[in-house]
């Protein structure tokens, strides 16, 4: 009798050993992350490392501000160099020179052909650039009125600001006779297009027959028109 109760308790006793057991694998189980399936977290994606960045005003937060203004100051360092070639700084870059950025004088020569010597400068204020290489000149209305280039001197292109000057020569009458008609005034562009021309009172009347002119230049006897 007595061996049949020691034999039942030893079954009671591994009985209740294997539901502790079961009990505590069980109870592990879900929390395992390699039994269900769910991907073990990381330190980049951890929710509680960056709840701590937030929470510290004086750590994490603080260097993670410090990135910021690094960042920031590279963009505007670049929106600085645009701002000063757009609103600050001009060198190296001009406008064209329209005919009304201009003054114009025109003088006689007698030597050592006889011609006509045009003097651009830029108005107060302005710098631009004679980017096109000859003026339109012209004496009337009439195509026989136009001065032909002759593609003498010549500086492509001229900066004019200040008291810079350009030249151009015209010969008013390039035929032999008395052909031709009196004018007071002379029409000068910049450019054929330009619908603002200038007239230019001239120092005296002279006949005009055929005219040429020369190329801009900074150098005046660059610009002494001869027939070619």
């Amino acid at each position: 009798m007595r061996s049949r109760l020691a034999a039942r308790s030893t079954r009671l006793v591994l009985a209740a050993a294997a539901v502790t057991a079961l009990a505590a694998t069980t109870a592990c189980g879900p929390e395992d992350p390699t039994e269900n399936g769910a991907a073990a977290p990381t330190a980049a994606s951890s929710s509680p490392a960056e709840d701590g960045k937030s929470e510290d005003p004086s750590g994490d937060s603080a260097s993670g501000g410090g990135s910021t203004p690094a960042s920031g100051s590279k963009s505007s360092g670049g929106t600085g160099d645009q701002g000063e070639s757009s609103t600050g700084d001009k060198s190296g870059y001009g406008q064209s020179c329209g005919t009304n950025d201009l003054d114009f004088t025109v003088t006689w020569g007698a030597q050592p052909i006889s011609h006509y010597l045009i003097t651009a400068k830029a108005k107060s204020g302005i710098t631009c650039y004679l980017d096109v290489n000859t003026p339109s000149v012209s004496f009337g209305s009439g195509a026989d009125g136009v001065a032909s280039p002759v593609g003498q001197g010549g500086e492509d292109p001229i900066k004019l600001s200040g008291s810079s000057v350009a030249y151009a020569g015209i010969n008013v009458k390039t035929t032999e006779g008395e052909g031709g008609k009196q004018f007071e005034h002379v029409i000068i562009a910049t450019t054929e297009e330009d619908p603002d021309p200038a007239q230019v009172e001239l120092p005296d009347a002279p006949t005009v027959d055929k005219p040429i002119v020369t190329n801009w230049s900074t150098k005046r006897d660059e610009v002494i028109p001869r027939v070619i």
